[in-house]
């Protein structure tokens, strides 16, 4: 079974732009800055951002993104790492991508934020066309992200509005928004959830990771999140997990009842400190509690990982069969930011049939 993975069909909904840079391009793009980097070749650059990473806080875990937003800050620049976003994920399998990223944080060399959004767009629309001509289509939507931490969340959202749908390469479908959560709760950006609602944008919101249940609960009631990025400290709201006897309390069960998929990162998540293993991590707890959980990456190059990757840890560590793999990712496919037909051609018409001819 592990042979077939790389060849699945898949969905990622929480993988992160400024995350998933080429060691070689991060290289490239700091000496056209003049920018410093604590490594000299892609191998060892690579190895440094994982080690970084792993450092056990989502403090710390942040701390390499000063990297990568620091060589992200020129048209050419952000065209060229999303085009290649798109081409690295469309050779990994990915069939839908929703890659998300702050706006307001590449804006030092001068762009404005709409010269941002158009140059993103334009770099997922020429990797959507070169993924096409080398045989690996792909589909991408962009999620136009807050960071919490800052007061920009309603101009980022009027920002979505404006860019709403307008390209058929690395359409944007979606806010989020994202960043250090403790301290931080969704709350805080409740104006900008509204303007988003009463608009009918679909929203995620990073909750449940660097802080618990409080933080899943402002997401689900105060801003009315469709989905809930990471969200894997929802367990701590179910007595005797992983038993027979398990009990849910009432944000789980919310969370359960309603459908709010969870947007999960294994690996991603072992690195701030949440969870031992791949076998413990909350992932399978939550799937055989009955909530709509999907396999995510967050940030390839820090975890120096894949989609393929993820699912293959899953099935070697936890158990996962290609009935869990395909439930997971035709849950992702139906929690896409996309309009309902289209969610179910991508299910019946690309999904299910990618599954049955591994299983063939």
């Amino acid at each position: 079974m592990l042979r077939a993975i790389p060849s699945l069909p898949k969905v990622l909904l929480h993988d992160h732009l400024d995350g998933g840079l080429r060691p070689q391009t991060l290289l490239d793009l700091a000496d056209e800055v003049g920018h410093e980097l604590p490594a000299s070749t892609a191998d060892a650059l690579g190895r440094w951002f994982e080690e970084a990473a792993s450092s056990g806080t989502l403090v710390r875990y942040l701390e390499t993104f000063d990297h990568t937003t620091a060589v992200m800050q020129t048209a050419d620049a952000l065209r060229r790492v999303a085009r290649e976003s798109a081409l690295d994920l469309a050779a990994d399998g990915v069939v839908y991508a929703e890659q998300r990223y702050a706006p307001e944080q590449h804006l030092a060399g001068g762009l404005t934020l709409d010269e941002v959004v158009v140059a993103v767009q334009e770099g997922f629309a020429e990797g959507e066309r070169e993924a096409a001509e080398r045989g690996t289509p792909i589909r991408t939507g962009t999620l136009l992200t807050a960071m919490r931490h800052a007061d920009r969340g309603v101009e980022i959202a009027e920002l979505t509005l404006r860019h709403l749908g307008s390209a058929a390469g690395g359409s944007v479908v979606g806010f989020d928004i994202a960043g250090a959560e403790d301290g931080f709760p969704p709350e805080r950006h409740r104006e900008a959830f509204q303007l988003l609602h009463d608009a009918g944008v679909p929203v995620t919101v990073h909750a449940g990771e660097a802080a618990g249940l409080a933080s899943i609960h402002g997401a689900v009631h105060a801003c009315s999140a469709q989905r809930i990025g990471h969200g894997v400290r929802l367990l701590e709201d179910v007595e005797r997990a992983g038993t027979p006897d398990a009990h849910l309390g009432p944000l789980a069960a919310w969370v359960r009842d309603r459908r709010i998929p969870l947007e999960l990162c294994p690996s991603s998540n072992l690195q701030t400190g949440v969870g031992a293993s791949i076998a413990e991590h909350g992932i399978t707890a939550l799937r055989d509690l009955g909530v709509v959980v999907t396999v995510n990456t967050d940030n390839r190059l820090q975890s120096a990982t894949s989609v393929s990757r993820e699912m293959e840890l899953l099935v070697r560590e936890a158990g996962w069969t290609l009935d869990d793999l395909e439930a997971a990712t035709v849950a992702a496919a139906r929690a896409a930011f996309l309009p309902h037909p289209v969610r179910e051609v991508l299910v019946d018409e690309v999904v299910r049939p990618g599954f049955a001819a591994a299983r063939g």
